[in-house]
């Protein structure tokens, strides 16, 4: 984008058998999302569905975001947090920010 610096987000859409559970192994794994280019994230829950969950995650770049989502570690991870099959991911990028 002509040398401007664009913000990476992953959007990951899963489903989860336990909430609570899930949650503790998210905030556990914390430390290895951000020593791999996290920025933070913003997780939702549908209010029709609440074992769905979308989860916005920051990245420093694109390959960042990549190397973190196709990991074997991340693969662990899910499992031990009770994440039910694959989830739905999708790369962002940030084109525009308005104030309403």
């Amino acid at each position: 984008m002509g040398g401007i610096e664009t913000m990476i987000y992953a959007l990951a859409i899963q489903k989860i058998k336990d909430y609570n559970k899930w949650k503790e192994v998210f905030d556990e794994h914390g430390k290895v999302r951000k020593i791999k280019g996290s920025k933070g994230a913003i997780i939702y829950r549908n209010t029709k569905d609440p074992k769905q969950l979308v989860i916005i995650t920051e990245w420093e770049n694109m390959e960042s975001a990549k190397n973190f989502s196709l990991s074997e570690d991340l693969k662990t991870t899910m499992k031990k947090a009770g994440v039910i099959g694959l989830p739905e991911l999708h790369y962002l990028e940030e084109i525009e920010k308005t104030k309403y």
